[in-house]
């Protein structure tokens, strides 16, 4: 199965950023947001993004421009029903996920392919609600997309190798390193990120450090390029409770519980970076 035109549902951050990478590297792009006001704002950023690798010599403006071209935005979810491959970047809820696969599923001819960029939902549990579970899988990106280099493919029971195959080609074809992991919360990079976060909150918590000595450290230390704290209001704080909660109640293992502090300062709105505030204060954009 040859894959051409790409469905992205979603275009916040991660979504915009698939999009991104999927059209510069050729692909026709379609992108569903709830209203075209957020579309539109998503298709801004990708705007901003390449002309960052324009100004920077690793593109040309022709390339930017034929990049562009090859995105459309929409608010109908039947615009995604010729696509090879659809993938969902939308908020980390199982039902709103859910909800939109059913649909999808109802649309969509029998070979199209779903993945998820979920970072800590059961793939499986996803796949349940649709009549094509081995046409289905995660494609978990990073954030930034454009400059992270890795995607996680992830199995489940259900996945095919055909599917499996289709998804590690498409992840190559966009620039981007390969790992397989297996359909377990957290496949492999959260599995080991989250508690190593939670840990440096607990660390500030209790009192073992400052803020900027608990980043201090693990960046001079261990030569990490920014320290956790950094790290989570970079990720949001938010979204690592959500996937903290999720994985706790998986493995029901304290190293996935989340610290009181993290939950208040997610329960105040301090949600990092694009909060303006989380561990530490953007307010100031200088």
């Amino acid at each position: 199965m040859a894959v051409r035109k790409i469905g992205i549902l979603g275009c916040g951050l991660m979504g915009s950023g698939i999009a991104q990478i999927a059209a510069q590297a050729g692909y026709d792009v379609t992108v569903r947001e709830i209203t075209a006001e957020l579309y539109e704002r998503g298709f801004k950023r990708i705007g901003k993004s390449l002309d960052k690798f324009v100004e920077k010599d690793k593109m040309s403006a022709a390339d930017r421009d034929a990049a562009m071209k090859r995105l459309q935005g929409t608010t109908e979810l039947g615009d995604l029903k010729d696509a090879d491959l659809i993938i969902e970047a939308v908020v980390e809820n199982f039902d709103e996920k859910t909800k939109l696969y059913r649909e999808l599923d109802g649309l969509c001819g029998p070979d199209t392919i779903f993945a998820s960029n979920t970072s800590s939902l059961p793939i499986g549990d996803m796949a349940a609600v649709t009549s094509r579970p081995d046409r289905f899988c995660g494609l978990h990106f990073f954030n930034p997309v454009p400059l992270m280099k890795l995607v996680e493919v992830v199995r489940s029971i259900d996945t095919s190798d055909e599917t499996y195959q289709i998804a590690r080609a498409f992840a190559r074809s966009v620039g981007k390193t390969v790992v397989t992991a297996k359909d377990t919360p957290g496949f492999i990079v959260n599995l080991l990120l989250i508690p190593y976060l939670l840990d440096a909150v607990r660390a500030l918590e209790t009192g073992v450090a400052s803020r900027d000595d608990i980043d201090n450290g693990m960046k001079l230390g261990c030569g990490h390029p920014m320290g956790p704290l950094t790290l989570l209001d970079f990720v949001g704080l938010d979204t690592t409770y959500y996937i903290a909660e999720i994985m706790f109640s998986e493995f029901k293992d304290g190293r996935y519980a989340a610290p009181p502090l993290l939950k208040r300062m997610v329960q105040a709105g301090y949600h990092g970076r694009k909060a303006g505030r989380g561990f530490y204060d953007y307010s100031d954009k200088s």
